[in-house]
């Protein structure tokens, strides 16, 4: 059974999960901050490192916001810290190997690629603030995301650059 969307003005599902050092992460860290939360299919493969370098790119950006960035993945904790280290990624991931994360999200569905139907992640975002959902992205494509979400935070314009990194 897929759970339903998240939309604007839901509260942040509950999670728990390992981060790339194995340690221990929860959504109650989240609950009196910012959080972009994007959910990938696999670290390494091209859609990934896209999509997850366009969010390194913009780190600067999203942090002048007050904004942390958080990654989510069905990949083992080791693997997420060999894919940080091996893009810089200044922000940390968490491994979701049982999808249990992305099933409280609708990150985790129904997808079809040439012909085949099977379950798996929806590329998905969330924008959080103070514990409450202020955006959800569902089907996102990888390229050019980060850059779109940084145009649509609240106040973005106050911010030199005004959304935009120049990338």
């Amino acid at each position: 059974m897929t759970a339903t969307r998240l939309t604007e003005g839901v509260p942040l599902p509950s999670f728990t999960g390992l981060d790339h050092t194995g340690e221990t992460r929860s959504s109650d860290e989240f609950s009196s901050s910012k959080v972009v939360i994007y959910f990938y299919p696999k670290a390494f493969t091209p859609g990934c490192t896209t999509e997850s370098c366009d969010f390194r790119d913009r780190h600067e950006f999203f942090a002048a916001q007050g904004y942390e960035i958080l990654g989510i993945s069905p990949d083992s904790p080791e693997r997420l810290t060999d894919f940080r280290a091996e893009h810089d990624l200044p922000f940390d991931l968490i491994s979701d190997p049982d999808h249990s994360i992305a099933e409280a999200f609708a990150a985790w569905g129904e997808k079809k690629n040439y012909g085949k139907v099977y379950m798996g992640i929806i590329r998905s975002t969330f924008v959080v603030a103070d514990g409450v959902v202020e955006s959800a992205y569902y089907n996102v494509r990888a390229k050019g995301h980060a850059e779109r979400i940084s145009k649509e935070l609240p106040n973005s314009s106050d911010v030199p650059g005004g959304g935009d990194t120049g990338t």
